[in-house]
């Protein structure tokens, strides 16, 4: 039985701006690959005031997790997500699981959370 889900959605990613803290405001996006195989992920962002970019390309090696901190160039193609708001949808050609975090530190009593994502079959 494959375990984790082909498509992802998270509808609320913010990616606050650099506020010259010691500690860096980023958002993060962990995908885990529990397959043997090398997992493909698609990544479509998209945006209040500007077109979506689509197909942004990440791979997961087979039984590996990867981090990616969305404040710095991600995918394959290296893509810089400007700050502001924006919502990213995954499409994976393998099952995974994948969890969204954000740390925002404009505030003094900053945290870090996670957020799972929505799920949606084909």
């Amino acid at each position: 039985m494959a375990m984790g889900k082909k498509n992802w959605v998270f509808a609320d990613g913010e990616l606050p701006p650099k506020d010259g803290t010691e500690i860096e405001a980023h958002e993060s996006l962990m995908i885990l690959n529990l397959n043997e195989d090398v997992a493909t992920v698609k990544m479509t962002l998209l945006f209040e005031d500007r077109d979506p970019v689509e197909n942004i390309t990440i791979k997961v090696d087979g039984k590996r997790v990867k981090c990616n901190r969305l404040d710095r160039p991600v995918g394959e193609e290296g893509y810089q997500i400007p700050f502001g708001q924006y919502a990213m949808v995954l499409n994976s050609d393998l099952p995974i699981f994948a969890v969204f975090g954000r740390l925002d530190t404009r505030q003094a009593n900053m945290a870090f959370y996670t957020v799972q994502g929505h799920t949606y079959e084909d």
